[in-house]
């Protein structure tokens, strides 16, 4: 993106004008019923897939019931996203009840140590050193870090972009590892007793289940293939939201809009892609302002991008089959031995 260069002077008001003008606009409001309506269909799914199982019982129909339970699944872990960013409810309390019964109990994923990875990731997107989402073993982002790969790891590094959706069917049990490590390590956490209690109900309910009902043939089948079809899911939402887009110096000097801006990719689509996607296609609306509430970053996106042009800002935005090609090229660049171009800029 071309504005990467641009200083930081004369800019400190940009983002108050775009803020008042949101302000006006009414999107920063609450949806309480639409987030009502959304709670209710993802909680009363989660709970008619597992009496479909039950239902079902011994039986190879069942990996339909896992696949739709990983739908259903990543879905909650988007409501537990919104939770944390304070778009749902009207007090914090509520918010990290939402957020918690979501991520903790039906989706298997610490909120409060996911809320704060994330915090990281927005307060510093796609920057080198500070943004833990481009620190991700084994890939490599930066030719810093794949300079540093020896052995196995530069050789994963080389043919990351091809191994890059295949390593996304073991996010799953990666962010569930993650998670168990936070509630049971040293690091300090809120509320770790409730955490590590519903981490536990939602793990061992789980397995519990699957092993109960099912042959242990079929029981790993279904869990592989419904973490599997979850961590696949969930990467496929949420990497082309920065993935290939601009990664900066670790001393940026980029104001707070250009930062978000530039760093950021908005996916085109309908009502359903929104859906899917948890209406985090919208990334540029949703990096400039977290606690809008989700149904109301399409209505932002004409604004947002308007000013952008007004103020000569990049405003990236593309099909979703695009964005995973522009994704996958950056790895490549980033692989290659000879054409390592994943330069930190600012």
């Amino acid at each position: 993106m071309s504005d990467i260069s641009l200083g930081a002077g004369q800019r400190g008001s940009d983002y108050a004008d775009l803020s008042r003008q949101i302000r006006a606009a009414g999107l920063l409001e609450r949806r309480t019923a639409y987030y009502a309506v959304r709670i209710g269909l993802v909680v009363g799914s989660f709970a008619g897939l597992w009496a479909l199982f039950f239902v079902l019982g011994e039986s190879w129909w069942q990996l339909g019931v896992a696949v739709a339970l990983a739908v259903v699944i990543a879905q909650a872990g988007f409501l537990g996203h919104d939770a944390g960013h304070r778009q749902i409810g009207r007090s914090r309390r509520a918010d990290d009840l939402i957020g918690i019964l979501h991520g903790n109990l039906l989706t298997g994923i610490s909120y409060g140590w996911w809320v704060d990875k994330h915090n990281r990731h927005h307060a510093h997107p796609n920057t080198e050193g500070k943004d833990p989402d481009i620190t991700v073993a084994p890939l490599s982002f930066t030719a810093d870090q794949a300079r540093r790969q020896r052995g196995l790891g530069a050789l994963f590094v080389r043919h990351q972009a091809y191994l890059f959706f295949p390593l996304l069917l073991l996010e799953g049990l990666h962010l569930h590892a993650l998670s168990l490590r936070a509630v049971l390590g040293r690091r300090r956490l809120a509320r770790r007793p409730v955490e590590a209690g519903l981490l536990a109900l939602h793990l061992g309910g789980y397995l519990a289940a699957v092993f109960l009902v099912l042959n242990p043939a079929q029981a790993i089948t279904f869990i592989l293939v419904n973490q599997g079809v979850l961590g696949l899911y969930l990467g496929c939402s949420f990497a082309p939201n920065h993935k290939g887009m601009p990664i900066l110096g670790a001393e940026d000097n980029l104001d707070y809009l250009r930062r978000q801006v530039l760093t950021s990719r908005n996916v085109r689509g309908g009502w359903l892609l929104d859906t899917a996607l948890g209406g985090l296609n919208y990334q540029i609306e949703h990096h400039l302002f977290p606690s809008m509430p989700c149904p109301n970053l399409r209505r932002a996106r004409p604004l947002i991008q308007r000013f952008c042009a007004e103020h000569g800002i990049a405003y990236h935005e593309t099909s979703l089959g695009r964005s995973w090609a522009e994704g996958l090229r950056h790895l490549n660049d980033i692989g290659s031995p000879g054409s390592r171009t994943g330069r930190a800029v600012g």
